[in-house]
């Protein structure tokens, strides 16, 4: 086959690095953000901030500054103190300079924060070697699923450990903090908590319905209740009372308090009777190009080298910065600008929205409105929102018209607020109402919204 040269023209799409950046920057969240920008500061020495800039912290972390910044005079001398107090071979690296954020205590783990209280028991070092396999085989809920013997059959048998020993050591682990750690099961705990109660006729019953009966509470089947325990409905309902009140999980609540901050992009307000939304100024980062550093690399731009580079990657971040906030804020007034009544009135409000609506009216691809609407938040006086939350599919309503499924939900919430609770409303009920409303949606819809809103069902929503 005789071999020969084409020419062929064709089109091709390639992503620029100022694009790529442009594309990273845009998909961040505010926090990330902040820690990216922090970085390239840290780096590139012909990037600076601008003069009246503060460095990046979300509103909760200025705040707190704020109330440290009282104390911090008369803290002086104690500081003074404590820092001629270092001596030339204190807990510093050698040459190194102290870092404050390395000595920042860390919250132990479950199994760590249990091992360490095993210090403070008299044990045997074979009692405590076992305690430590027992609390590596604990789950994250606290549970020790395994029964005693199959725990003792799991051992190496030149240790010699039977069910009975295991049984005397899941004891002592079920009285460590968070106490129950080490429980079999959600009814063992519930027991746990009962025997720790004082003696009363609501606590024994609750005790006789954990042991066997817990499925049938659980089903709001309080008649097969009444009739196997031989008990009436006041007794039920202070058993069941008694029952909400008892932990679930044995580990439950030891990370709750892992708090986890969001600053808003946008804000929404009022102005002459519209709600209106601008740009968070808190988390604007005010960056510039160094014109000293600029200026000399104008003038030597043969010699420029690596700082060449890096003056370009400065311009591509100041530009792509005031981009992404550009693009940032024109998306959130497009949606504020259709969701007008949200904010007057609430979720029964909301209009449906998709994002290729905002994407055919800015001229920008679905991908890009996608990607500024993903951890940006927005801040209304009727709290904090993903700018995500306020798109949502449409259902037609009786009148022709068209309702956001966050509509339909908010109805739903409140006729499931309103309903008796010895006769919750069911799904079909839920969609007969709702048809009251002007809102035609058949049944399995209204299940399938219910359950996205994590309510049970009406025969789990009964009460006595």
């Amino acid at each position: 086959m005789k071999q020969s040269l084409q020419l062929k023209v064709s089109q091709q799409l390639t992503l620029t690095p100022q694009l790529q950046q442009s594309i990273k920057l845009l998909q961040m969240s505010t926090l990330e953000l902040g820690t990216e920008i922090e970085r390239y500061l840290a780096d590139n020495p012909l990037l600076e901030r601008q003069d009246d800039a503060e460095p990046f912290e979300a509103p909760q972390e200025s705040a707190a500054r704020e109330e440290e910044g009282a104390s911090r005079a008369d803290e002086g001398a104690h500081a003074q103190e404590a820092a001629e107090s270092w001596g030339s071979g204190s807990a510093r690296g050698d040459g190194d300079e102290f870092d404050p954020l390395l000595n920042i205590a860390e919250k132990p783990s479950l199994r760590a924060h249990l091992a360490a209280q095993l210090g403070e028991l008299s044990l045997s070092a074979r009692e405590r070697a076992l305690l430590i396999v027992l609390i590596e085989e604990t789950d994250d809920d606290g549970y020790l699923a395994d029964d005693n013997e199959a725990i003792a059959a799991s051992l190496p048998a030149e240790l010699e450990v039977d069910a009975d020993e295991i049984g005397y050591l899941r004891r002592l682990l079920q009285q460590l903090e968070p106490a129950g750690i080490g429980c079999r099961s959600l009814e063992d705990f519930l027991q746990l908590q009962l025997s720790a109660l004082p003696v009363s006729a609501a606590a024994t019953l609750a005790a006789r319905i954990v042991d066997g009966h817990l499925a049938l509470l659980g089903n709001r089947d309080y008649g097969k209740l009444k009739r196997l325990l031989a008990v009436d409905e006041a007794q039920i309902r202070d058993a069941q009372a008694l029952i909400s009140r008892l932990r679930p999980r044995p580990a439950g609540g030891f990370d709750d308090d892992d708090t986890r901050y969001v600053a808003p992009d946008v804000l929404v307000s009022k102005v002459r009777g519209r709600w209106l939304a601008r740009l968070n100024a808190q988390v604007q980062p005010k960056l510039r190009v160094n014109s000293v550093y600029a200026n000399l690399l104008q003038q030597q731009r043969d010699s420029a080298g690596a700082l060449g580079g890096q003056l370009q990657e400065a311009r591509w971040l100041v530009k792509n910065l005031q981009q992404r906030f550009d693009t940032i804020l024109k998306v959130s007034e497009a949606i504020v600008d259709r969701q007008q009544k949200f904010f007057e009135h609430g979720e029964v409000a909301m209009r449906p929205l998709i994002l290729r609506d905002i994407a055919d009216e800015l001229g920008l691809h679905e991908s890009t409105i996608s990607r500024v609407t993903t951890q940006k938040y927005l801040l209304c006086s009727r709290g904090l929102f993903e700018l995500k939350y306020f798109f949502g599919s449409s259902l037609e309503t009786g009148d022709g018209g068209e309702c956001s499924a966050t509509s339909i939900k908010a109805h739903m919430k409140r006729l499931i607020d309103g309903e008796d609770p010895k006769k919750p409303l069911s799904d079909s009920a839920l969609a007969e109402a709702l048809s009251g409303l002007g809102i035609q949606v058949a049944r399995r819809t209204v299940a399938k919204y219910r359950e996205a809103m994590q309510v049970a069902p009406a025969s789990q929503r009964k009460t006595l």
